[in-house]
């Protein structure tokens, strides 16, 4: 009996990798924990259509916004760990969330196998085009007369671009309302509308609308100026140390088999890699990163740490 249980362990064994390598035999869900039009929908889309292109087997991008990309990512948390329901993630979701929410529905380092980075992305500090300042220093001696009345906008709370303008308010002892919003498109809209007065949105959302008047920008929040905008000043420059970027990045549920996995990562590199989707990310702001499963998961336990200390200092939570 032990030698016929033994028998069929090594049959499964040698069935199950056979059975990875087939991957996709049926299409992917490619889960965006926000609403259309920001960023993270913008990469999904791009690695969705090159995937399936590439594999032939349809990849079906969904939108599950809310809660600061909590839903969504719970959502790819408790999925079958079998390659058919991956997830675009972010800083905010990965890096931000454990350390900004008490209850999390999910765990962010134990139901999650990290695949590829596939960007790391400044954010930029755009205006109302008829707010009233014209450079961050301006916006500093604003913000500060006007305790509470400067209205800043964000893709949800607790994400990368709500936490930025934490950071900013932090390091300059101002005092801003937050006006948080499902997605980036709808931040976008909202400040295009004249119904907040800015945001520190990622890059690639923002400076297109930037670049043809239609919202004023300020500065990027990287160390150095963004290759899209060299003309654009870092905060920085202002505010001596301030950084504040965000990153983009492929997660299956933790337990996916490695094929299926490395199978993921070839391709993101691949797509990254070809020559049109480089200049495309790189017209809006955005370096392609990608890197392999093993070093996608030192850098996530490098950003937790260091944005477990920006929430603290911040102040920032969420209930």
């Amino acid at each position: 009996m032990r030698l016929l249980f033994g028998m069929l362990a090594l049959a499964l064994m040698a069935v199950f990798p056979a059975h990875a390598q087939q991957w996709p035999e049926r299409s992917v869900t490619v889960v965006v924990p926000f609403a259309a039009g920001g960023t993270t929908d913008l990469f999904a889309r791009i690695l969705a259509q090159n995937m399936e292109k590439n594999l032939g087997k349809p990849f079906v991008v969904e939108n599950k916004p809310g809660a600061g990309g909590n839903i969504g990512t719970t959502f790819v948390a408790k999925a079958a760990p079998d390659g058919y329901t991956i997830e675009v993630g972010t800083v905010s979701t990965h890096a931000i969330n454990p350390s900004l929410y008490k209850n999390l529905a999910h765990d962010t380092v134990k139901e999650f196998q990290p695949v590829s980075l596939i960007s790391r992305v400044p954010n930029i500090l755009v205006l109302n085009k008829d707010f009233p300042v014209k450079s961050v220093q301006e916006l500093i001696d604003y913000a500060k007369a006007n305790p509470g009345k400067v209205t800043y906008g964000s893709s949800g709370s607790g994400t990368s671009i709500h936490l930025a303008a934490e950071l900013f308010q932090q390091r300059t002892g101002t005092k801003m309302t937050h006006v948080p919003y499902r997605g980036s498109g709808e931040l976008v809209a909202a400040m295009l509308g004249g119904h907040i007065n800015l945001a520190f949105d990622n890059m690639p959302i923002s400076w297109p609308h930037a670049k043809t008047g239609e919202l004023k920008a300020l500065g990027v929040t990287s160390p150095e100026r963004s290759p899209a905008a060299p003309d654009l000043a870092t905060i920085g420059e202002v505010i001596p140390g301030f950084e504040a970027t965000s990153w983009f990045g492929v997660f299956a549920p933790a337990g996916t088999p490695k094929p299926i996995v490395d199978k993921l990562a070839a391709q993101v590199k691949m797509i990254l890699e070809l020559p049109e989707v480089s200049k495309k990310l790189s017209d809006i702001g955005a370096r392609p990163a990608p890197n392999t499963p093993e070093e996608f998961t030192a850098f996530i336990t490098a950003e937790r740490e260091k944005w477990a200390e920006v929430v603290k200092v911040s102040g920032a939570k969420v209930d």
